[in-house]
């Protein structure tokens, strides 16, 4: 702990010791094998978050999305689009407010549900490979309560 304070005090900024390095470095990792495994179903990682939500609950609205994946509203937006051209998703009129309309998945992607959620388990199995018992649920502890901290961060609360 000490060792990692006097880099900060000294000025010295080393990316293997930097959260965000690690942690950016993990996530185009897991991203990567992720896509090996799907890109064969003509789905990309970054519409896999979506994908899991609706498959959690179908039919919800884009504001309901956005807070379910945590990304920018225009990434979302583009997203969406993509998906829906891809025939991942399709969109219906709200019958309670018609100005807004709820994200359904198409048939297509429902039958893709059973294969994209083993993907993400092999993957997910493959980076936490050899790690000692426990250590799995410790470590998803761990990123709910970083997770968390930002998510209270004022100077960073853009209302997502």
């Amino acid at each position: 702990m000490s060792e990692n304070k006097d880099h900060h005090e000294h000025g010295a900024f080393d990316r293997k010791s930097s959260l965000g390095h690690q942690v950016n470095h993990l996530a185009r990792l897991l991203a990567r094998s992720l896509r090996a495994r799907i890109e064969q179903f003509g789905v990309v990682p970054g519409q896999f978050a979506q994908l899991l939500a609706l498959y959690e609950e179908d039919g919800l609205t884009q504001t309901e999305l956005l807070e379910r994946v945590r990304i920018e509203q225009s990434t979302l937006a583009h997203t969406l689009k993509r998906m829906e051209r891809d025939g991942l998703i399709r969109r219906e009129q709200d019958d309670a407010d018609r100005r807004r309309s709820r994200i359904h998945l198409t048939s297509r992607a429902k039958d893709l549900k059973p294969e994209l959620l083993e993907a993400a388990r092999r993957v997910n199995d493959l980076a936490l490979a050899d790690l000692p018992g426990g250590a799995n649920e410790e470590l998803l502890a761990v990123f709910d309560r970083l997770i968390a901290n930002l998510e209270a961060d004022p100077e960073a609360n853009d209302d997502q």
